[in-house]
């Protein structure tokens, strides 16, 4: 059965255009989008950068947002998932706090998102490491 997904992804350190770049690239993005995963980013930058940043790529998001305002996203998005992925502590505790949940950059760079929107279950260990060292 499919299931309905919302994946939000941090900018910097998780996606290939962020500073530092990460391992998820913008194609990613649009593979999940195609496959009616709900994508966008909550982000430290300015809504506006981060918009700047998907007009550049072509991509239409769903939703842009500060990191800390994620649980706004949650009341605007109707679905079984709610996943935030980042590369920081702020990240997932910012993602806890709102309710979502959290998916380490190195745990997303193999798109588990179109597993779970195809049906299967979220793997428990999912960011329960700890955060890397800088």
């Amino acid at each position: 059965m499919e299931k309905k997904v919302l994946m939000s992804f941090d900018i910097d350190g998780t996606l290939e255009v962020g500073d530092p770049p990460g391992p998820i690239t913008l194609d990613m993005v649009r593979k999940a989008q195609a496959a009616g995963i709900i994508c966008g980013s909550s982000s430290d930058r300015s809504m506006t950068a981060q918009q700047n940043l998907w007009d550049r790529a072509g991509i239409t998001p769903a939703f842009t947002s500060l990191k800390h305002m994620l649980a706004d996203i949650k009341e605007q998005f109707e679905a079984d998932y709610y996943y935030h992925t980042g590369d920081r502590d702020l990240d997932k505790q910012f993602a806890l706090e709102a309710g979502f949940s959290y998916m380490w950059y190195w745990e997303a760079e193999h798109e588990p998102w179109l597993n779970l929107a195809n049906g299967e279950e979220p793997d428990p260990e999912w960011g329960t490491a700890p955060a890397p060292a800088y």
